[in-house]
């Protein structure tokens, strides 16, 4: 699964590095949405690691994607969620 998450994560960052939408252009949803995709590859990656789970990196993944996820579902308020993150108790 590891080896095929890298081949899709090559895929889904070219298409997002060749989309040519800007911040303000009415495409920049669907470029976001490939960033997305990109990430959501990226926690992938750290879950299923058969490594030990480096928490840094899930938490960086989470902060990513609940980033992003916050533009689609405003009213859920996901970026503030992300302040949680890094409090280490």
């Amino acid at each position: 699964m590891i080896a095929t998450s890298w081949e899709l994560h090559s895929q889904v960052e070219t298409a997002y590095l060749n989309h040519p939408a800007n911040k303000n252009d009415d495409e920049w949803l669907e470029k976001q949405r490939l960033l997305l995709a990109d990430m959501a590859l990226h926690l992938l990656q750290t879950s299923i690691s058969p490594e030990e789970m480096k928490l840094d990196r899930l938490q960086d993944n989470l902060h990513a994607i609940l980033t992003i996820s916050d533009r689609f579902i405003p009213d859920a308020d996901l970026k503030r969620a992300t302040t949680n993150l890094y409090k280490i108790k």
